[in-house]
């Protein structure tokens, strides 16, 4: 292996690896840019409709984005509301407090559901409602609730992994230290060990943002529609951006569509850079407000 391939030469090739990748990140959004550019206005989002009335809920849009691109926000914010607090408290648990059996049984569960297809995730969600449908409630339908805590059960295994390798990274003796000087457990696992842990967190949260905004199976089976309006409730069905994107490329009749299909794509990837932006400055606040109580010695 070292023959063949000379010290200067994996140099180079270790260099050129992150080069080519984001050449080809350049040159998926500038195909996407060449694409769609041309569609990229307020019609596209609102229509016909005033803009201000669509963003209050005033007017109804019916020819535009807004509502997927407001179903594609709530659809996220709820998967991560659902998935975010069990995800850290497992990965917690596995870290500090689990023994080796429940680890390992807990781990291979974990990673069985990160390798489970999101298409089956979606079948499993509509199944769910055709058993309820015919069982305890009649009048169960697909929903952005189902929708979200199946998302939410996808997501989950990299919030829980992210959370559990970012503690476990943490050098013992820090734990050793902070015991010590007469901290409890909890207490330690608050002020000292997540503060430490929260970039590995936090990447657990922006894999997690990312696969929601993004997946289409899950939710074309599970409440996902075509045109249904700004979600009017947790159990109503809504417009979702990932799906809009589908059906375009799937049903369009001419240029122009097909146009607005790639805007759609566009509005997508800048709706996940503005969702994983935001995950960036609330990790940021959390460790100045970290600091902040190690500066007080406020530990306890």
């Amino acid at each position: 292996m070292h023959a063949m391939f000379p010290p200067t030469l994996r140099v180079w090739l270790l260099r050129l690896a992150p080069l080519l990748l984001l050449l080809i990140v350049l040159g998926l959004l500038f195909f996407l840019v060449q694409k769609g550019h041309s569609a990229l206005s307020l019609n596209l989002l609102f229509g016909d409709t005033p803009p201000l009335m669509a963003v209050l809920g005033q007017a109804a849009v019916w020819n535009g984005l807004w509502p997927a691109c407001a179903g594609t926000l709530y659809l996220v914010l709820l998967t991560l509301l659902l998935a975010l607090f069990p995800g850290l408290c497992c990965g917690i648990y596995l870290a500090e407090y689990a023994n080796r059996r429940s680890a390992l049984g807990i781990g291979l569960a974990m990673d069985i559901l990160a390798g489970t297809p999101s298409i089956v995730m979606g079948l499993f969600g509509f199944t769910l409602i055709v058993f309820l449908r015919r069982t305890f409630c009649p009048s169960a339908n697909t929903s952005l609730l189902l929708s979200a805590a199946c998302l939410a059960l996808l997501v989950l295994p990299n919030i829980v992994s992210n959370t559990r390798e970012a503690l476990a990274a943490i050098p013992r003796e820090l734990r050793i230290t902070a015991l010590a000087l007469g901290l409890g457990k909890n207490a330690m696992i608050r002020h000292i060990l997540l503060p430490q842990a929260v970039h590995g967190i936090a990447a657990g949260v922006v894999l997690a943002l990312a696969r929601a905004a993004e997946d289409t199976a899950v939710i074309m089976l599970t409440g996902a529609v075509a045109n249904s309006g700004l979600p009017a409730g947790l159990l109503d069905r809504f417009e979702a951006l990932p799906f809009s994107i589908y059906y375009t490329a799937a049903e369009y009749q001419n240029a122009d569509e097909l146009a607005s299909g790639f805007g759609a794509a566009l509005i997508l990837l800048a709706l996940s850079a503005l969702l994983v932006f935001l995950a960036h400055l609330l990790e940021r606040r959390f460790l100045q407000r970290s600091r902040g109580y190690h500066a007080t010695g406020h530990l306890c």
